[in-house]
């Protein structure tokens, strides 16, 4: 069973999002931020203290912030012209409100606050980094932030985007708020999630944490256009992103909404190898889908999120239909559900696909064939064997039953005899039913008997008790006639004479 993929509403929104938004180029800029000749740095390592961060995975944020934190001010040491210092560079805690007072107190020209990530769910991952709502503070976050993700990308990391996030006293984060307020420039750098297997490896060691300071001073000394004679780098005419220092960037803006819609059709269907097409068409007119995850139950339970095709927070934009291929377990009739995400983790839920039948790969039909040939055969050879022994028992029981005065004319010895071997005849026809009860006795476990069959057997047993009484009566009828006689022997017969 197949059906077109999605073209019409898709292609239209397609077509017009190209038209409307042409490709630029991001690297046409020079920096907002105006800067004196010397540098002012500060590494803000976050957390500290009684305040650990996070603890996934055996993790302690507060730890690994200070070593990515070092690892970027020795290489920042490194560039021409640059002061670095660190908020604090033992295990100490700092209110947000110090950590800003300290970077004004040098006059810092940018505060960047060195976290690592995790969520609640534990089903988010990838980079991020956040920055204030504020203008002109929100483009010089844009430009920065957009070097740093580039290079998080570059080395595999899922890129959630440049950030922005509303409190109740403005920007939501405090050590952004408390630092705009005393005019210093500041965002955090969320590295990645430690809670979550598709980062885990990029944070693992020190070596992977100290990787991540390095990476960040690169941006820095790229957004500031920093040269080194000891790296024997020059970014002095570095070009960055495009940003307006006016007001808040759309790339930043913060979405508080789920997507629009989410939608799913069958495309294709092949049972006998458990591969199911899917077409997906979904939208978020404020911000770019960044996931998806799918249920094959209907909802009960979901995949691990995937990355949206082409989702693309750098840019703002993504696929709005694509084309989904699933692998579908042995015997199951699925019902599919698909829900798409913002970089917000708010998603849309789609319709649920019905009406699938069973899926089979060839693989288990064959086996199934081959169980029920299998089933057949012994079927078959139960059926003989209950036929050959309500054969045996008609034949003995015609020969018993068919003169019964013939069997007196044969002598005491002969009959008896004759009996005897009837009754050893008997015991191995009743060892034969046995053994047939016993052989559908394993077959039932896995076969029904049917109903014909069973009847039959009845029929035989039934048989073979009138055999076993017959010959019985037979035999007893015959010991006794046999004794009389052996009396008369003995006492000779009187009836002939006086006494």
């Amino acid at each position: 069973m197949k059906r077109r993929p999605f073209y019409g509403l898709g292609a239209l929104m397609t077509a017009l999002a190209l038209f409307l938004c042409p490709s630029m180029d991001v690297r046409a800029a020079s920096r907002l931020q105006d800067t004196g000749d010397n540098i002012v740095i500060v590494i803000d390592p976050g957390h500290g203290g009684d305040n650990r961060g996070t603890l996934e995975n055996g993790h302690e944020e507060k730890f690994m912030t200070m070593i990515t934190a070092r690892a970027m001010y020795d290489e920042l040491k490194k560039y021409d012209d640059v002061e670095v210092y660190l908020t604090r560079n033992t295990d100490v805690d700092l209110t947000l409100k110090e950590r800003a007072e300290f970077a004004a107190s040098v006059d810092a020209d940018f505060l960047f606050s060195i976290h690592y990530n995790a969520s609640a769910s534990h089903a988010s991952y990838g980079s991020e980094v956040w920055v204030p709502m504020e203008a002109p503070y929100n483009g010089y976050g844009l430009q920065f932030g957009y070097e740093f993700l580039t290079w998080a990308r570059q080395s595999g990391l899922l890129v959630r985007g440049v950030k922005t996030r509303p409190g109740d006293k403005g920007d939501y984060y405090g050590v952004i708020r408390e630092s705009v307020a005393l005019d210093v420039p500041a965002l955090i750098i969320e590295h990645c999630h430690v809670d979550h297997s598709q980062d885990e490896e990029y944070c693992d060691s020190d070596e992977d944490l100290k990787n991540f300071g390095i990476s960040d001073a690169t941006a820095v000394a790229k957004y500031f256009g920093l040269k080194s004679s000891a790296l024997n780098v020059d970014y002095s005419d570095y070009s960055l992103i495009q940003a307006s220092a006016a007001s808040l960037n759309e790339l930043t803006r913060n979405d508080d909404t789920d997507p629009e819609f989410c939608e799913i059709s069958l495309n294709d269907a092949d049972y006998n190898n458990g591969k199911l097409s899917v077409d997906v068409m979904a939208a978020d007119y404020d911000t770019p889908l960044l996931y998806y995850d799918y249920s094959l139950d209907g909802g009960s339970t979901f995949s691990e999120r995937q990355p949206w095709p082409d989702g693309d927070t750098l840019s703002g934009t993504c696929r709005d239909t694509f084309t989904l291929e699933l692998d579908i377990p042995d015997n199951t009739s699925p019902t599919v559900i698909l829900r798409a995400y913002n970089p917000y983790d708010l998603y849309a839920e789609s319709n649920p696909l019905t009406g699938l039948r069973t899926f089979h790969t060839e693989g288990q039909n064959a086996e199934q064939e081959a169980d029920g040939n299998a089933a057949s055969a012994q079927q078959e050879n139960k059926s003989s064997d209950e036929q050959a022994a309500a054969s045996s028992a008609d034949e003995a029981a015609a020969a018993i039953t068919s003169d019964p005065a013939d069997l007196g004319m044969r002598g005491d010895n002969r009959i008896l005899g004759e009996a005897e071997g009837w009754q050893d005849n008997l015991g191995d026809l009743l060892d034969n039913a046995s053994a047939t009860q016993a052989a559908s006795s394993s077959v039932e476990g896995e076969h029904e008997v049917s109903f014909l069959n069973f009847l039959k057997l009845c029929l035989v047993f039934v048989l073979l008790l009138f055999v076993v009484i017959l010959i019985s009566q037979t035999i007893s009828y015959h010991k006794r006639k046999r004794h009389r006689r052996q009396r008369r022997n003995d006492k000779g017969d009187n009836r002939y004479h006086k006494t």
